[in-house]
């Protein structure tokens, strides 16, 4: 198959239309569309349906798009591989705490690995952060906790969250206690904002009684029982126990993992990509089954 056509039929499909494809590849509209019917004319079927505004891939089409994907990312793979080293390329991807520890660690050491002219440069920190690194041009790839993923996604899990206290000294139990201690991410943290508006719709009392933008201080503070928190189910201890609606403590719903990617990136940055989208969905589908 001629790769010329199979990057335009591509690039239509991927944008939904045939001038913001051409404005893509740097070719006029009609070049383009030319392009895509040659494609037709040689496997002998129709592969996208023209509409007006949109254009979509025929069912044929959508069996054509996952090849046609492999060898384009194939054959770029081939021409950097001949390439002469132009010295190292840099990937620079962001993660939330929670993943930049032992989740992500093994997935990132073997792509490493097995790239040895690659410099991967990891961020690892609060989501917000993150997110305002990669809108500004900063990382090529990050992954966010969000409320409601942006409309250039590449890709989204549920993330669930749950309330934390401490199994040893919990302090939802101690009696009278005026206001509840809450263990918090500082001012404009993700889960904080939530934390606080579920507390006061229950009508209680609260008061902050520990902050910290580590995720793992907050885990132990909850289990030394300085006080409740609301966390990522990932999260939970041994030392921890989780409250209930019962409790009141109602369950806080919505939150999603969110990754984003350049659309610009090469063939290395598309493997870390997808990589990661394997990694996410698998571990979606684990807390599934665990609920």
């Amino acid at each position: 198959m001629d790769l010329l056509l199979l990057r335009s039929f591509v690039t239509v499909v991927d944008t939904g239309n045939f001038t913001r494809a051409g404005e893509r590849l740097h070719l006029t509209q009609s070049t383009v569309s030319q392009q895509v019917l040659r494609l037709e004319q040689s496997l002998g079927c129709r592969l996208l349906d023209r509409g007006p505004r949109h254009v979509v891939p025929t069912e044929e089409g959508e069996r054509l798009l996952g090849y046609a994907q492999r060898l384009l990312r194939l054959a770029e793979e081939a021409r950097e591989a001949l390439s002469p080293v132009q010295g190292d390329s840099a990937l620079r991807l962001g993660v939330p705490e929670d993943l930049g520890g032992e989740a992500l660690m093994p997935l990132l050491s073997r792509f490493s690995s097995e790239r040895p002219r690659l410099r991967l440069e990891v961020e690892c920190g609060l989501s917000h952060h993150l997110l305002r690194l990669y809108r500004a041009g900063e990382l090529d790839l990050v992954l966010v906790k969000q409320w409601g993923a942006d409309s250039d996604c590449h890709a989204r899990w549920p993330e669930p969250l749950c309330w934390l206290d401490s199994a040893a000294n919990p302090v939802t139990r101690k009696p009278g206690a005026e206001a509840l201690p809450l263990v918090v991410f500082p001012v404009g943290a993700l889960y904080r904002q939530e934390m606080i508006r579920a507390v006061e719709a229950q009508g209680r009392r609260w008061r902050v009684s520990y902050s910290s933008t580590s995720l793992a201080s907050l885990g132990a503070a909850v289990r030394a029982g300085l006080g409740v928190s609301l966390l990522p189910v990932g999260s939970v201890q041994s030392g921890h126990r989780v409250l209930t609606e019962a409790e009141g403590f109602a369950p806080v719903g919505g939150l999603e993992l969110v990754l984003y990617a350049r659309s610009e990136l090469d063939s290395t940055g598309r493997a870390l990509r997808d990589r990661l989208v394997e990694s996410c969905s698998r571990r979606a589908a684990s807390r599934a089954r665990e609920r």
